[in-house]
This record gives structure tokens, C-alpha cells and sequence, in this order.
């Protein structure tokens, strides 16, 4: 799902209050005590994480792109793309460390001196490694590297992620440059190979189990802090990372992002999960929502019902070589004839249809009205086209896919009555 301004970054939030309360609300002895936990052995035992070989041909297939588009070199930052070019995990902080990929030949990464042991920890590709001290500038490593390869005056891709003042860093300590945004590193990344599909693969089998384990747990006045710490514990047993759990209720469901209003489980309401957990660096997001205790009414039996029928209908419209936009217009339009909408007014699909998922629980591109991106293999989408009635209640599921060369496949498959709402 998308942010907004109530909740600008749910993911992190979500997070670590899931975290600190899977430690606080869930007892050891509740696993022991229920015979379902007897299913939550670990499913990431034997998962292969991304090995050097695959990072040494994702730097080889960078560096064809950067010859193909004029780029003589790339600046990139700690972050997603850091890692999935060298391995190295980092954070960001006012010290820079930063990775220069040329055009040819071996990469560069610089960082502070006394940083050096920790990256070459995690550094998993053949790079010259420059350090810089605390009264030094981190930029003469960069314009000394760059200048002796005769790039002084290239052209330097900045990966999208990269912050101004290292930007600006750069600029100063090489004035004859030319500064481009990065044509490369997302157009790489969008396309998943066969061992980052599979690392998703195992984050969205990782999710849905703590889902199966998770839903006959959930009882009357149950918070969704509650809820979030059962599919946390169940989540870290079943061996992934937690990344995050929103839990909405009742009229609460309605806003795809929540509400700050107090909840808790209530006889024929609704509960919405959106759940997501991280293995090997790449992520699942997986929604599902049902009716607590009771038989669900006409009104929530018939949104749940079009919500299923708006994820058959984008993925059925997932084909290769159609604009991304496409499938968004398809479901919104079909949306609209069942008296939702028009476009993204409520009560309706206020949200795009579905979003770019990898290492990053959104990346581009997105299934929403105007993107001209055409689908192609390897790429990876979550399929959420929710329906929400404020001040009532809302429905969303959401299940991921992979494009092939057959077309969509799932990753988990949606369920298939509200009766039946897990899968």
C-alpha cells in the first residue's frame, strides 16, 4: 500500500512498535500451550541469500546500460541499491559512504577510516576501497578516482536516492562534470532475476503462514496492537524479518491507512491485515480482511466480493507489453460500473491498483492510471484495487505477482470466499 500524510512512513513505524510488542504482549508459553504452532518451524532454513556471482553480473550489466546511455559513472549511497550492488549494508549518517561505479572496470567505495572493517564485512564485489579521515574531504577520493581514469569531465549518474549536500559534494570537488540523474540502476532492479523471485517467493510463504497461524488467534477486544504482536512473534518463528503489520478495524478499515481513533475486535466487523516481512533483503506485502464472529452482511459480502473480482480482473489484465497504467484502468473501470468512483473518489478505489515490490516494499513502477511503462519480465507487482466506504468499513486484498514469460504468476494466491478469507 501507499503512504499518506497521516502516516508518512508506516513501514518504519509499523515496524518497530511490532517488534518491541511480539517481545512484550507475546508470551513463550503461548506457542506451547496452541497445537497451530506446531506449523511455525522456520521456512527460510535453506534459502540461498544473493551470492557474489549474481552481484558481479548486476555491476557487468550496469556497466553495458552506462556505456549504452553516455554515463561514465554512478554515485550511489547506503540504502537498497548499495546492497544490491556490493552487499554492503550501511546506514546513512552526515559521514559519507558511497559506492562509484565506472563505466568500466573496478568499482570504488569510500568511507570514513575507521568504517573500513565494518564494510568490508558485508562487501561482496571485487572494489578498490579509499578512505577518508575525519578533517578530510570524502569527495577527494571520488574526484582522485575519477580523474585518473580520465572521467573528470564525464558525465556522473546520481543514483535517485543520493542526498543534495553529497551531490553537491561532488559538483565542487569535480566543476567540470556533468551531474544526470541515474538511467540505470532502476531499470536494472525492476527486473528481478530467478534467485531474487525466489527470495520473494519465501517472503510471501513466510507471511501467509504467520497469516493461517495468526487469524484463529484473533479475539473479541483484541487491539490491532494485539493482532500486529501475534503475527510478529509468528512471523520471526517462521524465520523472516519482520517489516510491518497495520491492523485496521471496523469503520477504521475504511481509511487504507488507518486511524488514530482507539479500536478494538468487534462481532461483525470488519478486520483488515496488511502484513509484510523481509528475507534476504527482499520483502512480501500481503492484505487480507474478513468478518470477526459473525456471518458477514449483504453490504461487506458484496464489497468483499468486488474486491476479488477488481484482483482477478488486474491480473487477468497483466499482460506482457501493456502499459502499466492499463491494469489500473481496467479495474477502475469495471469498478465504476458497479457504482464506485468515477476515478478515485469515495467511496471507491482511492489508492492505485498496485505498486512495484523487490527490496523495497514499494519501487517503481506502479500499476495507476498514466504510467506508460510497459510490463516485462521479471518484474514484480502488488494487486490491492481495495474498495473503502468512509465512515463504514473498508476491504482490501492484496496478493503480489511476477511477470513471466507466460505472463503473471502469483506469489500468493488470493482467497477465495469471505468464508474462506486467509487463502
Amino acid at each position: 500500500m501507499s503512504r499518506n500524510a497521516y502516516h508518512p512512513d508506516r513501514r518504519t513505524l509499523l515496524r518497530t512498535a511490532a517488534v518491541g510488542l511480539a517481545t512484550s504482549l507475546i508470551s513463550p508459553r503461548l506457542f506451547a500451550q496452541d497445537k497451530a504452532s506446531e506449523a511455525l518451524k522456520s521456512l527460510t532454513g535453506g534459502v540461498a541469500p544473493i551470492g557474489k556471482a549474481e552481484r558481479a553480473d548486476r555491476l557487468a550489466r550496469a556497466q553495458k546500460m552506462m556505456q549504452a546511455a553516455g554515463i561514465d559513472a554512478l554515485l550511489v549511497e547506503p540504502g537498497a541499491s548499495l546492497i544490491y550492488y556490493s552487499g554492503i549494508r550501511w546506514r546513512r549518517s552526515e559521514r559519507l559512504t558511497a559506492l562509484v561505479i565506472p563505466a568500466s572496470g573496478t568499482p570504488l567505495v569510500v568511507c570514513p577510516f575507521f568504517e573500513k572493517p565494518s564494510i568490508d564485512e558485508s562487501l561482496s564485489v571485487r572494489a578498490e576501497v579509499r578512505v577518508w579521515q575525519e578533517h578530510e574531504s570524502p569527495y577527494a577520493p571520488i574526484a582522485d578516482y575519477l580523474t585518473v581514469k580520465g572521467l573528470a569531465k564525464g558525465r556522473i549518474g546520481i543514483e535517485e536516492t543520493v542526498r543534495y549536500f553529497a551531490v553537491d559534494g561532488v559538483k565542487a570537488a569535480l566543476p567540470a562534470a556533468t551531474l544526470v540523474k541515474d538511467p540505470v540502476t532502476r531499470a536494472i532492479r525492476m527486473r528481478k532475476t530467478e534467485a531474487e523471485v525466489a527470495l520473494m517467493q519465501t517472503a510471501a510463504d513466510v507471511t501467509m503462514a504467520a497469516y493461517r497461524w495468526t487469524w484463529p488467534q484473533v479475539k473479541a477486544g483484541m487491539t490491532p496492537a494485539d493482532i500486529g504482536a501475534l503475527m510478529s512473534a509468528a512471523t520471526k518463528q517462521l524465520g523472516g524479518q519482520v517489516e510491518f503489520n497495520l491492523v485496521l478495524l471496523g469503520e477504521a478499515a475504511a481509511y487504507p491507512h488507518g486511524s488514530g481513533k482507539p479500536q478494538t475486535v468487534r462481532s461483525g466487523e470488519v478486520v483488515l491485515m496488511d502484513c509484510g516481512c523481509t528475507v534476504e533483503d527482499y520483502q512480501s506485502d500481503i492484505s487480507r480482511t474478513f468478518v470477526y464472529g459473525a456471518a458477514p452482511s449483504a453490504q461487506q459480502r458484496k464489497v468483499w466480493n468486488d474486491v476479488s473480482e477488481g484482483q482477478t480482473m488486474a491480473f487477468a489484465a497483466a499482460k506482457l507489453g501493456v502499459p502499466a497504467g492499463s491494469v489500473d484502468d481496467a479495474v477502475r473501470g469495471w469498478y465504476e460500473t458497479q457504482g464506485y468512483g468515477p476515478d478515485y473518489a469515495l467511496p471507491g478505489l482511492s489508492h492505485r491498483t498496485g505498486h512495484g515490490i523487490g527490496m523495497e516494499g514499494h519501487e517503481p513502477v506502479n500499476l495507476v492510471h498514466g504510467e506508460t511503462t510497459k510490463l516485462d519480465i521479471g518484474m514484480c507487482f502488488s494487486n490491492e484495487p481495495g474498495l473503502y466506504l468512509p465512515g463504514v468499513m473498508g476491504v482490501r486484498m492484496e496478493d503480489c505477482f511476477h511477470m513471466t514469460a507466460q505472463g503473471p504468476a502469483w506469489f500468493s494466491r488470493p482467497p477465495v470466499s469471505i468464508e474462506q478469507p486467509i487463502g
